[in-house]
C-alpha cells in the first residue's frame, strides 16, 4: 500500500503544480478574481495533501496499521472531493459546487486524525 500511495502522492503532486502554474499563467484574466483565488485554494490543498500521501506511505512501512491505510485513502478521497469540487466551480462558475467542498474537508480532517493514531499506536 505504500508504494501506491507514494506513486498517487507524488503524482497529485506534480498535478498540483500543474495546476498552480495553469491558474498563473492560463486563467488570470480569463476568470474573475474570486474565481481564481478558489482555483489556486484548491491547487494548495491539494499540494499539502499530496505530501501528506507521502507520509501516509512513510506510516504504513513504519507502523503497518489500518489506520495509517486508512489515512491515506482519505487524503486521496479529500483531494478529489475538495480540490476536484473548487477546480470545477472555478472553471464552471457553478456555485452549488461548493456544498461538496466540506466533505473533501472532513476527510482531509479524518486522514490527519488517522495519521496521528497510527503513529500514536506505533510499534518501534
Amino acid at each position: 500500500m505504500e508504494r501506491i500511495f507514494l506513486v498517487v502522492g507524488s503524482l497529485s503532486a506534480m498535478i498540483a503544480v500543474a495546476a498552480g502554474a495553469f491558474g498563473a499563467h492560463s486563467l488570470r484574466g480569463r476568470i474573475s478574481s474570486d474565481l481564481l483565488d478558489i482555483f489556486e485554494t484548491g491547487a494548495r490543498y491539494q499540494m499539502y495533501h499530496a505530501l501528506a500521501l507521502l507520509f501516509a506511505a512513510w506510516a504504513a512501512a513504519r507502523w503497518p496499521s489500518p489506520l495509517a491505510t486508512l489515512a491515506g485513502w482519505l487524503f486521496l478521497a479529500g483531494t478529489l472531493i475538495f480540490s476536484g469540487s473548487l477546480y470545477a466551480l472555478s472553471l464552471s462558475g457553478l456555485r452549488w459546487l461548493g456544498a461538496i467542498t466540506p466533505l473533501g474537508g472532513i476527510a482531509f480532517i479524518g486522514g490527519w486524525l488517522c495519521l496521528a493514531l497510527a503513529a500514536w499506536r506505533g510499534n518501534g
